[in-house]
């Protein structure tokens, strides 16, 4: 779920290029502008409007619109999987799975990545403006869900004249937008790739997320969400929140390969507070950093939105979410992932049997948590690349090193 996990596990933080605060209103990336006239219908029953959506895309749009792949980010992601992020100036946080050559080639597929409604790049969210005041929304925006993200999602795909997908692929709360997709647009929908997801948020993982989320309530500069008006920012709530969740990114073989119980900087112990061992120096290090990046409001509302999910609740079933459904699915897990383990992607395996659908599975060996999907994963990248090389036969489309109609 961490957009921005290192190899190696620490990193000097990057000099922000451009103001955060900017980003949120005016991306550095393409934007799609809906006017109040065409407002966005939420499940909270209020109608957004005007809104927008902020996105990149990659690669080339074939004659007949059939080579089109929504990436759908993770919670801390952006639109910027393949290129420079505008606010950290670091690569994008799926470079290694998009690009020329790649898993998600871009010399065949044309790939489109949007930031979430609820966002901090662009796509409205709590730092937005709120058209009615002058001021940014802050709590004042609708609480959002995983169901309106994708909602917001098919109309960009609507207004750049895409009629169907040739998949939508993600990990963690991307994998949870494409099982959405799925679930509520098969007919748009040839293949999705949901990796290391769910079906439905843990009550553990709600925990979690809570205790983020009361770290940055608590921080005296959050000021009721009131923060930008008031030129402050809760960094130390916002820190904390991404120290905790970090945790849970990451798996305790790869915490003990990267760190141990090593000293940060020193032969022994201070017997003090400060960052004596190397995970805490890593943990406050991805703290700090986060903040130049992230919106502590949008914290709050994108990590409630992936609390609300649960295709059972919605469909009736996580069966009947995928009735009659023509989608071809892969479905992909890591061993040491404990944040969202492969119980339940064998659980939506289950039920995609359960319904006929085209599933297949594949439970990846890796001792490096969560974050595996974001990581250099050879085992994930053949998976995808084949799995895509039989979509791409199936659909009709050249898949990469084939030449049209062959």
């Amino acid at each position: 779920m961490s957009a921005d996990t290192q190899d190696p596990a620490v990193s000097d933080p990057a000099q922000p290029v451009t103001s955060k605060a900017n980003e949120a209103v005016s991306p550095s990336s393409k934007i799609a502008h809906f006017p109040a006239d065409k407002p966005l219908e939420l499940d909270s029953g209020v109608e957004l409007g005007p809104w927008q959506i902020a996105y990149e895309t990659y690669g080339t749009l074939n004659a007949d619109k059939s080579n089109a792949i929504v990436v759908c980010h993770a919670l801390t992601g952006d639109q910027y999987a393949a290129s420079t992020n505008p606010v950290t100036g670091k690569p994008g946080w799926w470079s290694l799975m998009v690009g020329p050559g790649k898993p998600i080639d871009t010399n065949h597929y044309f790939i489109i990545c949007a930031n979430v409604l609820g966002g901090c790049l662009g796509t409205t969210g709590p730092a937005s403006i709120n058209p009615e005041t002058g001021e940014p929304y802050g709590l004042s925006l609708p609480v959002v869900t995983i169901r309106d993200m994708v909602r917001s999602q098919a109309r960009l795909i609507d207004h750049l004249g895409i009629d169907t997908l040739f998949a939508v692929i993600g990990g963690s709360m991307g994998g949870m937008q494409v099982l959405q997709w799925a679930a509520s647009y098969p007919e748009r929908v040839f293949a999705a790739v949901p990796i290391a997801a769910a079906a439905r948020h843990t009550s553990q993982n709600i925990a979690f997320h809570e205790v983020g989320r009361q770290a940055i309530m608590a921080d005296p500069d959050w000021r009721a969400g009131n923060y930008i008006q008031e030129n402050v920012r809760p960094t130390k709530g916002l820190a904390v929140a991404r120290m905790a969740a970090h945790v849970t990114y990451m798996s305790d073989e790869s915490l003990h390969q990267k760190f141990g119980r090593n000293l940060q900087d020193r032969d022994k112990v201070t017997f003090g507070f400060d960052a004596d061992f190397q995970i805490e120096s890593y943990l406050r290090h991805q703290g700090m950093t986060f903040v130049d990046r992230f919106d502590a409001n949008s914290y709050l509302y994108v990590t409630r939105a992936m609390d609300y999910f649960d295709l059972a609740k919605e469909f009736g079933s996580v069966r009947d979410a995928f009735k009659d459904t023509k989608t071809r699915f892969c479905v992909m897990s890591f061993t040491s992932d404990w944040l969202f383990p492969t119980s339940e992607s064998r659980r939506i395996v289950k039920a995609l049997n359960a319904a006929a659908a085209n599933v297949s599975f594949v439970e990846i060996e890796s001792d490096r948590g969560h974050d595996a999907f974001l990581l250099n994963v050879p085992e994930m990248f053949d998976t995808i690349r084949g799995f895509m090389t039989g979509a791409a036969r199936a659909r009709g489309i050249p898949a990469p090193g084939e030449e049209a109609g062959a």
